[in-house]
């Protein structure tokens, strides 16, 4: 068997008239994030992880935030398309580790419907993916309530050729 490790980042602001969605989940709160799609970060940077971990361009390669086919999109439609690569080059996910970082909204109530909602596109197991989330005591731009960013780190297996 071959293994490969994939780390993703992704950041982005709070905007007015927007819904929160994290891991595909809307989450109550009074501003969104900015963003082409639904610009749900957390969903991003697990793409970023995977399309990484087998040797892919990043998100914005795959899907441009000026293509107008992408705008306002659902990121779990994406995840989905990112899956059918990893299927077609015959990878599985052994697991996905994600980290939330934000000071507002609280987002322990919603974790395991973020977990759920991910493992499902995936087509996995509910213990193959993890969700965390934690603030940053106030420091930095998600520290002020100015955004939202999310990491993730994914562990891909494919069987030797």
């Amino acid at each position: 068997m071959s293994f490969r490790t994939g780390l993703g980042f992704d950041a982005h602001a709070f905007q007015e008239g927007r819904k929160l969605v994290l891991g595909g989940v809307v989450i109550p709160h009074s501003r969104g994030l900015a963003g082409h799609s639904d610009a749900d970060v957390l969903t991003h940077a697990l793409m970023d992880a995977l399309l990484g971990a087998c040797g892919e361009r990043d998100i914005g390669e795959h899907f441009p935030d000026h293509d107008p086919a992408y705008e306002g999109i659902s990121s779990l439609v994406l995840l989905e398309e990112v899956v059918g690569l990893l299927r077609e080059r015959k990878y599985r996910l052994v697991n996905a580790d994600c980290v939330v970082v934000a000071q507002e909204p609280r987002l322990a109530p919603h974790i395991q419907a973020m977990r759920e909602a991910l493992a499902f596109t995936m087509g996995v197991e509910i213990e193959r993916v993890g969700v965390k989330a934690t603030t940053t005591e106030g420091m930095g731009f998600a520290g002020r309530g100015e955004g939202i960013a999310a990491m993730a780190t994914v562990l891909l297996q494919r069987p030797e050729t």
